[in-house]
């Protein structure tokens, strides 16, 4: 069963990726909560305690429901970025749940988004308070949780968690890099949403295996 729903996975995302690179908008339509609900099922298919996977879930349902509200067809940001966050927010009691003995990890962690933060966050958040004003504050507040959830996730020394929680802050630069510091060509525009997918769903197929 657990191979099943990887390969089923690794096809559905595969196709999302296709979407995007052709700007088949109704096909995303189907393949991208398709994906995140086979992630979902990634994260059930196995032996952990209970809780943790209760957690994992529960974040997940979090990003499919980030996932829809991001795409094209309903296009709302605030909604979207509302739902990652709390997602974010459960990872990070996941993380709890795993416990973070490996401090000096997390510490390497905060150094790297502290940097991150101070180039391309500063940037974005600049773009989006020029944009919109009231974006400003849950831009920082986003940009807070998420760079918490990446140092929680390297305290844990598992090698999904931070291979997860990384592709997950590379994804999300490059999502708000161009949705508010770049005016993208269609060429840009194209390739960067099909990297923006590729880490996304790296992402939550590594945080999801981290409870096999």
């Amino acid at each position: 069963m657990q191979v099943v729903l990887l390969v089923a996975t690794g096809l559905a995302a595969l196709t999302n990726w296709w979407s995007r690179l052709r700007g088949a908008d109704r096909v995303e339509l189907w393949a991208k909560p398709l994906t995140t609900m086979l992630v979902i099922g990634l994260a059930i298919a196995n032996s952990s305690p209970t809780g943790q996977v209760a957690t994992a879930v529960i974040a997940l349902v979090l990003c499919l429901e980030g996932d829809i509200a991001l795409m094209s067809a309903v296009d709302n940001f605030v909604l979207g970025l509302a739902s990652f966050l709390l997602g974010h927010l459960v990872f990070i009691y996941l993380f709890v749940q795993y416990e973070m003995p490996e401090l000096w990890l997390g510490a390497i962690a905060l150094a790297l988004v502290l940097a991150l933060a101070a180039t391309v966050g500063r940037r974005v958040v600049a773009a989006a308070a020029a944009e919109q004003p009231k974006l400003r504050l849950p831009v920082i507040a986003y940009l807070v949780v998420i760079s918490a959830m990446a140092v929680c996730g390297w305290a844990t020394g598992r090698g999904w968690v931070i291979a997860g929680t990384t592709l997950f802050v590379i994804s999300d630069s490059l999502l708000g890099w161009r949705q508010f510091v770049r005016t993208p060509t269609r060429f840009s525009d194209t390739t960067t949403s099909v990297a923006v997918m590729v880490t996304y769903h790296g992402a939550i197929i590594s945080l999801a295996l981290s409870l096999w």
